[in-house]
């Protein structure tokens, strides 16, 4: 049985084909106190905002003020549901890799979209949007300033996650790029006196992340004045959080 119909001859009729006088004894084999006599206590609908705060007070009863130690990408952020119905679209959605360009031009309009994006956000003439992952992108945008500046070495932010270090570190060994690292304070930001003494007549860039390992948000525009005015680049590594 799916469903009790509503109209009183529509169930008069189901109860005949089953058998039965009435709805009480179609339910008697149910005992009394387990029945429920009266309307579902429904709330009304919800927006997903309000779903969103209903469910953080939920979490706040389990554990309030506690501090997440996950760290590596896992910043508290908030994406709407929508997200993922809009790059479902045709216009942004190909079933197909982004090295097939001449069918995958949904890939290469998310691609535009999103540089077009992080240059208006972070007035930054150039972003980089192309490459599998985060890591390998910062390490061919540090190439790209080697090339640019004619400079070879490079200062990283320690702030950077240790991943995209390492992969940057076995390009640059094979390279021949120095590379100095650029220690981070104790709110896990970097140190613009620090950034000062890292970079030098031949440091092509300044590499940083924001929000970077620590989730903190770098100091962006000190640090690309910083690195201007040496003759340096300022390379930002922008990674999704997980």
């Amino acid at each position: 049985m799916r469903y009790l119909p509503k109209s009183p001859a529509d169930r008069q009729a189901m109860l005949k084909a089953i058998g039965a006088s009435s709805i009480d004894e179609l339910f008697a084999p149910i005992p009394g106190e387990y029945r429920l006599n009266r309307d579902l206590k429904v709330p009304r609908q919800m927006a997903e905002s309000e779903i969103v705060d209903w469910f953080r007070e939920r979490s706040r009863e389990n554990g309030e003020n506690h501090a997440s130690f996950l760290g590596a990408g896992a910043y508290n952020h908030y994406r709407p549901v929508i997200i993922d119905s809009l790059i479902s679209r045709g216009e942004f959605l190909t079933a197909y890799t982004p090295y097939q360009a001449e069918i995958s031009q949904g890939t290469l309009q998310s691609i535009f979209e999103f540089q077009t994006m992080i240059c208006e956000l972070t007035g930054m003439e150039v972003a980089n949007a192309s490459m599998y992952d985060g890591s390998t992108a910062a390490a061919e945008a540090v190439m790209m300033a080697v090339r640019l500046t004619g400079r070879r070495s490079v200062a990283v932010a320690r702030s950077v996650h240790p991943e995209f270090r390492e992969v940057l570190a076995t390009y640059a060994f094979h390279q021949g790029m120095p590379l100095t690292t650029v220690p981070f304070t104790g709110d896990g930001r970097l140190d613009p006196k620090s950034v000062e003494g890292a970079i030098t007549g031949g440091t092509a860039c300044l590499l940083i992340q924001s929000p970077n390992f620590f989730g903190s948000l770098e100091e962006v525009e000190a640090l690309a004045e910083i690195a201007h005015r040496k003759g340096a680049m300022l390379v930002v590594s922008i990674a999704e959080a997980v």
